[in-house]
C-alpha cells in the first residue's frame, strides 16, 4: 500500500530570519542577470521595446540569515515593463517593503538602437548602443542615473604630425554615466558621446561614405585626453545634466594595451 504523505504544517519555518552566525550586515545581497523585456523611451519613435539584463538587491541587517530571493522575482513581475524615474522608484521602495530593507538597487542593461544614415550615400543602418538605468533608494530617496557605451574613432594627431604617410587610427569607447534633473533622453548622450571622436561610427558604409569619413577623421585628429575632454565639455554645458563620469578607451592599433582617460564633474547644486 502506497504511503500517504504527511500533511504539510500550516505555516513553514522561514529559516532566512534565524538569527546569523556572524552578526554582520550585508551591504547587497539580491539576484543577478535577470532577463526581461522592457520598453524604454525613443526620441524619433516614442518608445523602444528592447531586452534588459537586470540585477537586484537590497541592503540586510546583521541580525538577518538571509534575504528572501523569490520577494526579488516577485517584486519584478509585478512591475510595469516601460523603464522611467518614475516606475524604477516604485520597482525599489516595492522591493525594500517586500524584504524589509532601507537600502534596494536595481539595475538595467539593454541594447538601445537608433536608425543611422551614412554621410554621403545616406543608406540606412540601425546602430545599437549599450545602455544601462541604474536606481539606488535609501529612505524614501532616489538616486537615478543614465548610461551609454558609444564607439567613435579616433586618429593620432602624434603619428599623423611625424609620420610621411598616413598615421594610425583606432576605435574608441566612449563610456557615460549622468545623473539630471527633469527629463534626458539617451539620444542627447550618445550625441555628445559621437561628436567628441575624430569621426562617428558606423553600421552601413558605401565606398563615398568610406573616403567622407577617412577624410573627416584625418582631418580632426584626436588624443584620447582631447576625446574626453570634448565629452565632458558637452556634459557640463547640457542645461538638465547634475552630474557625469565619462571614460574613453582608445583600443590602439599599434599597441598591445588601450589609451584612457577619465572625467568626473562635481555635483551641481539645485
Amino acid at each position: 500500500m502506497a504511503q500517504i504523505p504527511a500533511q504539510m504544517p500550516t505555516q513553514m519555518e522561514d529559516v532566512q530570519k534565524h538569527p546569523a552566525s556572524v552578526q554582520m550586515p550585508i551591504d547587497r545581497v539580491g539576484v543577478k542577470d535577470l532577463r526581461l523585456p522592457v520598453v524604454v523611451r525613443d526620441r524619433q519613435s516614442g518608445t523602444q521595446h528592447t531586452v534588459a539584463r537586470v540585477d537586484l538587491s537590497v541592503d540586510l541587517p546583521a541580525s538577518f540569515k538571509g534575504t528572501h530571493m523569490s520577494r526579488f522575482v516577485e517584486a519584478l513581475e509585478d512591475w510595469e515593463e516601460t523603464l522611467s524615474r518614475s516606475s524604477m522608484e516604485k520597482l525599489l521602495s516595492d522591493m525594500a517593503s517586500r524584504l524589509e530593507a532601507r537600502r534596494a538597487y536595481a539595475r538595467f542593461e539593454f541594447p538601445y538602437f537608433l536608425r543611422q544614415s551614412s554621410p554621403v550615400s545616406h543608406a540606412k543602418g540601425l546602430m545599437g548602443y549599450p545602455c544601462s538605468v541604474v536606481g539606488a533608494w535609501e529612505d524614501g530617496q532616489l538616486d537615478f542615473t543614465l548610461g551609454v557605451d558609444v564607439p567613435v574613432m579616433t586618429v593620432c594627431p602624434c603619428s599623423k604630425a611625424i609620420s610621411d604617410e598616413g598615421a594610425h587610427s583606432q576605435r574608441a569607447s566612449v563610456r557615460i554615466l549622468a545623473k539630471f534633473k527633469g527629463f534626458l533622453w539617451l539620444e542627447d548622450l550618445i550625441e555628445i558621446a559621437e561628436g567628441s571622436g575624430s569621426s562617428r561610427v558606423y553600421t552601413l558604409l558605401k565606398r563615398e561614405d568610406e573616403k567622407f569619413v577617412t577624410e573627416t577623421a584625418f582631418a580632426n585628429p584626436a588624443f584620447v585626453e582631447d576625446v574626453v575632454r570634448a565629452a565632458a565639455k558637452g556634459l557640463s554645458e547640457h542645461p538638465r545634466i547634475t552630474w557625469f563620469h565619462v571614460e574613453v578607451e582608445a583600443f590602439e592599433s599599434i599597441h598591445g594595451h588601450s589609451a584612457q582617460a577619465t572625467i568626473e564633474s562635481p555635483v551641481k547644486q539645485a
